[in-house]
């Protein structure tokens, strides 16, 4: 069910805006008794719940001068938890952006047929890893071309599998270096201003790319055979795919600016969800074929909890890849050359790994361990608490959200 924004919501009723967490509390019991759940899912919601409370542990901490006391619990870290993505993107982000050069970039897109979700949802790993590896060989296949570019490409590829109502919808985010180091490495070659490859021929390439692979994993049983009676391969050989090249980005920071938005995101935020009521969820989610129209969508708690299930990854999956000059083997050694093509300092050498508290202060100038009651006071650690352990009575629970 589907409505324009309304102000009407958690706060019209009274009651707090609820988190994702709220909703795995009051109604993950039953997608549990529903549906058979992957182990991966099961630990999904198990993090989640559990994330910032009692059952996870935490400490008791004191101010040295008024005595204020507080509980502080731990973090679940699950990667599908949205209370705890924010600095792990930023460690992400401040470990790339030396890794960026005074060029353009490009933003491609590579998207699956929905036809494809079936396949998907039984045997995640395998049609990921063919999403990234066509999608990776499409692109070094044009740069390679000496019609093109005639050299290697830099390629951060960023999974995503949801749509706004959090539908699926399997597309690949990748972010391009606007030119490439020339196989012997003796120079640049920039793309043309604006302009990275044809999307057409990019479409083509890449439908041929996975349709190959796809043949490969039916043959050797990686996948389920297509219900009887279709013709799956001849069908998706017959439609157009869609790859998407988006306008260059202005510069490093801009790119810089975009990866922040989506390397860490995960199918639904806190911030989205605007109430629950009488087992329904109300959450914002933008119409991008209706003019990006700003909507609210309705859906029953099961059916909400349902599709964010759909998009957990397999366990250990790597979401974040990096192919051809990033490539994890030779990136050091292509970067430092394209570094001085370019007339740019070396990259600064590794930093030690901030604290949380250190990290929180450069960033936002808050110092996480001042008393929140009295001047001057610092909050020290005084306790442990084990997982299941209460607060002591009356002592407050710090949100470390």
């Amino acid at each position: 069910v589907c409505a324009p924004p309304a102000p009407s919501g958690s706060a019209a009723r009274g009651a707090r805006k609820p988190d994702l967490a709220e909703i795995v509390r009051a109604h993950g019991g039953e997608v549990r008794r529903r549906y058979r759940l992957a182990a991966v899912q099961q630990r999904v919601l198990r993090a989640v719940e559990a994330c910032r409370t009692a059952a996870l542990g935490g400490h008791l901490e004191r101010c040295d001068r008024c005595g204020t006391t507080r509980a502080v619990y731990h973090s679940c870290r699950n990667r599908h938890c949205p209370r705890c993505q924010t600095l792990a993107q930023q460690r992400w982000l401040e470990a790339r952006r030396d890794e960026l050069l005074p060029i353009e970039y490009f933003h491609v897109v590579f998207t699956l047929p929905h036809q494809l979700n079936r396949f998907a949802q039984h045997h995640p790993r395998v049609i990921y890893n063919l999403l990234f590896r066509a999608a990776a060989e499409t692109l070094q296949t044009f740069a390679r071309d000496p019609k093109h570019l005639g050299g290697d490409l830099g390629i951060t590829a960023i999974l995503h599998t949801w749509g706004q109502n959090l539908s699926q919808h399997i597309h690949l985010h990748c972010v391009v270096t606007g030119g490439a180091l020339a196989p012997d490495g003796s120079r640049w070659i920039p793309a043309r201003r604006g302009f990275l490859f044809p999307v057409r021929a990019l479409s083509k390439v890449f439908r041929g790319k996975v349709l190959e692979g796809l043949e490969r994993a039916l043959d050797s049983e990686q996948l389920l055979p297509p219900e009887p009676g279709t013709d799956l391969l001849r069908s998706l050989r017959r439609r157009p795919w869609v790859v998407y090249a988006k306008p260059p980005f202005a510069g490093p920071e801009q790119v810089l600016a975009y990866l922040g938005r989506y390397t860490h995101r995960i199918a639904i935020s806190n911030q989205r969800i605007v109430d629950l009521h009488d087992g329904v969820v109300r959450f914002h989610w933008r119409d991008y074929a209706n003019g990006n129209r700003s909507q609210l969508m309705e859906l029953s708690a099961v059916e909400f909890l349902r599709r964010f299930l759909l998009h957990v990854l397999p366990s250990g999956f790597v979401r974040i890849r990096y192919f051809g000059l990033l490539a994890n083997r030779a990136r050091k050694v292509k970067l430092q050359r394209c570094r001085e093509l370019h007339g740019k300092a070396p990259s600064h050498p590794e930093r030690p790994r901030e604290t949380t508290e250190a990290m929180v202060r450069r960033l936002t100038g808050f110092d996480i361990r001042l008393c929140p009651v009295c001047p001057g006071g610092t909050m020290r650690v005084v306790a442990r608490l084990h997982p299941g352990d209460p607060p002591p009575p009356g002592v407050e629970i710090r949100d470390t959200s």
